[in-house]
């Protein structure tokens, strides 16, 4: 069987989630800015690269990928209780870093990484939700292709690297590809609390520049 060909694709577009009855625009990306990924690297959602791999530059689209095509359900169970001090640097608590709302980057046992966000700080707890912000949405992609040719040597190349950690991938909804213009991150520092009790592999991502606090 031939071998299928890495492409590189380049789009513009709106993605909406649905939930409940529902829509709200969670991102854009244009044409100065668009997305940008190398395609058979499963560092995208794999229907939302099956809807655009066959498509030419120029085309229009507008589909919609169900949660189980894309983030599944979310799950109660993934949000976690830690102590305050899990979350201090030298006895004083990380409010640069640590506050509602902040995407931080996390390390299970078996030296998974992934991302959750802060849900709630409490005097003694902070409430971490590890589901993926898109977890148990319908997402509808609307836009068009910017770009869709072989990718080079050097792309893929640059993609492989970034997989094996050489690189700084930002480990997010669509893929690893910092080299896109736009971003789809939801954010990462450059500190990596290490927790145990996760379940790996099914957070916002992998984050790629982690460093751990010694206390």
């Amino acid at each position: 069987m031939e071998k299928e060909t890495n492409k590189y694709i380049s789009v513009a577009y709106k993605l909406y989630a649905i939930a409940d009855g529902e829509t709200e625009l969670i991102e854009e990306a244009t044409d100065d800015k668009p997305y940008q990924f190398i395609t058979g690297f499963g560092i995208t959602i794999k229907n939302f690269e099956e809807n655009l791999k066959n498509l030419p530059a120029g085309e229009e689209f507008d589909f919609t990928l169900t949660k189980d095509e894309a983030f599944g359900d979310y799950y109660e169970e993934r949000v976690h209780e830690f102590s305050r001090d899990d979350f201090s640097i030298n006895g004083h608590f990380d409010h640069e870093n640590i506050f509602e709302g902040a995407i931080i980057p996390l390390q299970n046992e078996d030296g998974n990484r992934f991302l959750g966000e802060v849900i709630e700080i409490a005097d003694d707890h902070v409430l971490v939700d590890i589901n993926h912000p898109l977890a148990g949405k319908d997402l509808n992609f609307k836009g068009h292709i910017v770009a869709n040719r072989e990718a080079t040597n050097e792309e893929i190349q640059g993609t492989i690297n970034r997989l094996s950690g050489e690189g700084c991938g930002c480990g997010c909804h669509h893929g690893d590809d910092d080299e896109c213009g736009h971003d789809h991150c939801h954010g990462h520092h450059d500190h990596c609390h290490d927790h145990h009790d996760h379940e790996g592999g099914h957070g916002h991502g992998h984050g790629g520049c982690c460093h751990h606090h010694h206390d």
